[in-house]
């Protein structure tokens, strides 16, 4: 398996439940840190969300890898960021059998 080509500085982000001061909470996203990567989309598709098409695309996302509990391992439920563009992570595995780098498994949802 070749290495990827890690051309792109994404933005690591996780969740973190706020309370709103009524009883309920809001999530707001904290940043942790950056990751070089290597974006590659998979087929797409479309649907109908709130009276709007939206485009849902996977991607894989090709990370170098870190030691299970590091923060800067992507998790389910984080996201990527990349400018305007956000890439929600949804599984990871590793990419390839030596260990060195991981799959994080991620949509983008682009309203049109």
């Amino acid at each position: 398996m070749t290495a990827p080509h890690l051309n792109r500085k994404l933005l690591l982000e996780a969740p973190q439940q706020i309370a709103d001061g009524a009883g309920g909470y809001t999530t707001s996203w904290i940043a942790l840190g950056t990751l070089w990567a290597e974006i590659r989309p998979r087929s797409g598709r479309e649907r109908e969300a709130e009276s709007f098409p939206q485009a849902t695309v996977p991607y894989h996302v090709i990370v170098r890898a870190a030691p299970d509990g590091a923060p800067s391992r992507p998790k389910p439920e984080q996201r990527f960021r990349l400018g305007s563009r956000i890439f929600q992570i949804r599984a990871v595995g590793e990419y390839g059998s030596d260990g060195r780098y991981l799959t994080c498994f991620a949509k983008e949802e682009v309203a049109q």
